[in-house]
């Protein structure tokens, strides 16, 4: 067993070993493609969303060296028609690019040695598996020489291909590692007569030379379009709820918490890496910030490009933005705009992208948290300033029952950049009631819309475990009245949604008179 060449299946045994949710089909599609033109696949996607899982088992599927048959004869390959005639059948060449730069940084070494160092190390590993190769031969000679003498071509699977892109602004290395790439994988001396697949995986997709792909032959699967490997992204609803039953845990739970990443044609799919996680642990909490990438979200929206924090300030009261994706060269330096930068969020998972609407939104609760901690960061941005400190104020005003003084607020929210550009309905209405409370979401969890009593309630904001603050329920209208919506709270029994809450409960009804363009607020106070 080779850690480069033929890795064995003790990897995906290992996996086997633990709560193992069955993505094995998955093999099945980049059987489709052995030996075809489409031979070369490179599937994208945010880190612990299960790349290294995939890579792991696709080694015990393809390796000759092993008898992988056990392993697989129960799982969802094993119903594919092709299952057995591909099973252990290639030789396999597998590389973690990420543990080549890592290795670098650890012996003080130059990032402009990877290259070298991941070609002299899959080579001296085929001279000491296959003792027929002269030592003297490059690494290409010595591939040819193996698929010819073996009479079985070589399945490629490289994980975490993108790390020199990510790891370095050195646009040199960036080019010279492409064309380490392309001397493997568009060379017709050498891809027809050795490759029978490849598989690569990372967070970017490849990345650009011109408006193309660099390395054209590879067909990709990234996070915006994941297509037919869309099951494959992450767990299934479907995944979660079984692995749900089987810890005892609440499925409501898990979904507010790490759901969010929607494809057509898919699912819904979860972070794998967080849900495990909570079912290991009995607890839904925040994974996210102890495994997320590197790069700090903070410093990507600071760099406020056209109104970036503006654009944050919408996502964290749940607005969709729309976004050109198009645009994103796959790289953590060549922003253009803030439509880069947010597609760069969603290849790190902080957003969700919805290919029909061609917008982003923030995913699920465990992301939402780490961006709220930029309401606690200090901002150089005016305008992001000004609207945390006026809904600082509008949220004292609520508490302390200053009708006029909340109406006032919302009229000012309503007059900012942060308004809908139509304001001519209750939804738009609901819209600036959310920016202009969004200062609160540190002190609570609002919940939208939820069921109660006898109606939905339009706004709840529940106090967290550790705030003091009072619960508070808002009602919003158009062209009626304030009290009206007061009334209405009460008359469907809204409160009934703090069934288990038993501290103070505040009821604040705004409306909008469109006739004379300006808010009304109706503030109550009830003890539970």
């Amino acid at each position: 067993m080779g850690v480069y060449v033929n890795p064995g299946n003790q990897g995906f045994r290992e996996m086997l070993r633990s709560d193992y949710v069955d993505k094995t089909g998955m093999i099945a599609l980049i059987n489709e493609t052995l030996e075809t033109t489409r031979k070369l696949t490179c599937v994208s996607r945010p880190r612990r969303f299960g790349k290294t899982f995939a890579a792991k088992m696709l080694c015990a599927y393809y390796d000759y060296t092993c008898d992988s048959r056990s392993l697989f004869d129960s799982l969802e390959i094993a119903k594919s028609s092709d299952y057995l005639t591909f099973l252990n059948k290639y030789m396999v060449i597998y590389i973690d690019i990420s543990g080549f730069t890592s290795m670098l940084r650890v012996e003080n070494g130059s990032i402009e040695n990877l290259l070298p160092t991941i070609q002299e190390s899959i080579r001296k590993e085929l001279l000491q598996t296959y003792p027929y190769l002269d030592e003297s031969e490059p690494l290409p000679a010595c591939m040819l020489r193996c698929v010819k003498e073996e009479d079985r071509k070589i399945v490629f699977i490289i994980d975490e291909w993108d790390a020199p892109i990510r790891e370095s602004t050195d646009t040199s290395i960036h080019s010279a590692y492409l064309d380490l790439l392309r001397s493997w994988f568009k060379n017709s001396n050498l891809t027809p007569k050795v490759i029978a697949a490849a598989y690569m995986t990372g967070i970017l997709p490849i990345r650009k030379d011109g408006s193309q792909s660099a390395i054209s032959d590879f067909i990709e699967y990234p996070i915006l379009y994941p297509d037919g490997y869309a099951s494959y992204t992450g767990f299934t609803e479907s995944d979660v709820r079984l692995l749900c039953d089987s810890f005892g845990c609440d499925f409501t739970a898990a979904k507010k918490w790490y759901d969010g990443y929607h494809f057509s044609g898919c699912e819904s799919i979860y972070n794998p890496f967080s849900v495990m996680q909570a079912m290991h642990n009995r607890t839904f909490r925040s994974y996210w910030q102890k495994t997320s990438a590197a790069e700090s979200l903070t410093a990507y929206i600071n760099l406020d490009f056209d109104g970036l924090q503006d654009v944050t300030a919408r996502l964290i009261a749940g607005e969709a933005i729309e976004v050109d994706a198009d645009g994103f060269e796959n790289d953590f330096t060549s922003f253009k705009n803030r439509d880069d930068v947010l597609t760069l969020l969603v290849h790190l998972g902080y957003l969700s992208y919805d290919e029909g609407s061609q917008t982003v939104r923030i995913p699920n609760l465990e992301v939402e948290m780490e961006f709220k901690k930029l309401l606690k960061s200090n901002s150089k941005n005016d305008n992001w300033v000004r609207l945390i400190t006026q809904s600082r104020k509008l949220l004292e005003d609520t508490l302390s029952g200053d009708e006029t003084a909340v109406a006032a607020g919302i009229d000012r929210v309503r007059c900012s950049e942060y308004a809908p550009t139509y304001y001519n309905d209750e939804q738009a209405l609901r819209y600036v009631v959310k920016f202009a409370y969004i200062a609160g979401l540190d002190q609570y969890t609002r919940l939208e819309e939820l069921p109660s009593g006898r109606g939905i309630a339009d706004v709840v904001f529940l106090p967290k475990k550790h705030s003091a603050l009072p619960a508070l329920i808002v009602e919003l209208k158009w062209n009626k009245s304030a009290d009206g919506a007061i009334a209405q709270i009460k008359n469907r029994n809204y409160p009934a949604v703090l069934m288990d809450y038993g501290g103070e409960i505040i009821l604040a009804g705004i409306n909008y008179d469109e006739k004379r363009k300006q808010h009304k607020c109706k503030i109550e106070r009830i003890n539970r």
